[in-house]
């Protein structure tokens, strides 16, 4: 009998009595990493849309945190004698009224319009998200009540819910991202109650739950995870709806008081000047406009395109 046939026998009787030899951990697989940053590369390359959308969403967060790196000119100091010159190499935006750079009042605008985004899906995710784990773990009468409340949130238009909550809680930047905030907070509740509904059901979780494991352990270790996913991509998709209302706010005057440079407020500022100086409205709206689809763009990406890429 030879070698390699004795050590078979003895494997497979050791394997018999729960004393199988431990498999040696070899090294890590190198390629693996590489495969995974080719497949990313190769789904960008694919889609010159998305990749557009990613270049105009970084210099949005450039502006926003580094405008200086974008335009050295002051956005609150204007030369009367430059006023309402048109788009050119001195101003690529063109000036105002007041003589003030375009350019650099929607680059610097960007921290202000921003900022009460982020302020704005913050709220709404950390809100809605919290209500709808609660409804959706909890269950039996909680969920019943929060849904409940959930559908009223539901039941008013969201600008005119942001409208009434501005005007009770008063003008300011962080005042209407909360407004808004608060106007978007009912759609990611129904999101993440439905997730943890679904992950709720699933057999990892019932046989977590089998083994004794805690209750915070489950929802912290197996739904929570697993129920994030389609919340972050309603929170980029909702990125691009809160600068639209943050813009809708700013333009009828609720946002920051002049001569701050919001992009609502620019828009407002420009229409009394729009038979002479198109540019102050139209250049304005398209930086809005240019920032909302590269947001759709990407959470469309993020919510099927890469899910059926992998």
């Amino acid at each position: 009998m030879s070698q390699s046939v004795v050590d078979g026998a003895a494997d497979a009787a050791e394997a018999a009595l729960g004393l199988a030899r431990p498999v040696e951990a070899g090294p890590a697989p190198g390629p693996g990493r590489r495969v995974d940053v080719r497949r990313v590369l190769r789904f960008l390359v694919r889609r010159p849309g998305l990749l557009l959308s990613l270049a105009v969403l970084v210099l949005v967060v450039l502006a926003a945190f580094w405008p200086d790196l974008f335009t050295s000119q002051d956005p609150l100091k204007g030369v009367p004698s430059d006023n309402f010159r048109g788009p050119g190499g001195s101003h690529w935006f063109g000036t105002d009224e007041l003589g003030r750079d375009v350019f650099s009042r929607v680059v610097h605008g960007a921290q202000l319009s921003l900022k009460a985004t982020l302020i704005a899906v913050l709220v709404a995710f950390v809100v809605g998200g919290l209500l709808g784990v609660v409804a959706g773990f909890v269950g039996r009468w909680v969920d019943d009540v929060l849904m409940r409340f959930v559908d009223v949130l539901l039941s008013i238009p969201a600008l005119f819910l942001s409208l009434a909550l501005v005007t009770a809680l008063g003008y300011g930047t962080v005042k209407v991202a909360v407004a808004v905030g608060i106007a978007s907070v009912a759609s990611f509740a129904r999101v993440a109650r439905a997730e943890v509904l679904r992950v709720r059901q699933a057999v990892f979780v019932e046989a977590s739950r089998s083994c004794g494991s805690r209750w915070y352990s489950v929802l912290g270790r197996h739904v929570l995870p697993n129920a994030a996913g389609p919340v972050i991509v309603l929170a980029t998709l909702d990125f691009g709806s809160s600068i639209l209302a943050v813009s809708a706010l700013s333009f009828l005057g609720y946002g920051a008081p002049p001569p701050a440079p919001e992009w609502g407020t620019l828009i407002s500022d420009g229409r009394n000047y729009l038979a002479n100086a198109w540019w102050l409205t139209a250049l304005p709206g398209l930086a809005i406009a240019a920032t909302v689809l590269a947001t759709n763009r990407i959470a469309r990406a993020l919510d099927g395109e890469w899910a059926r890429q992998r």
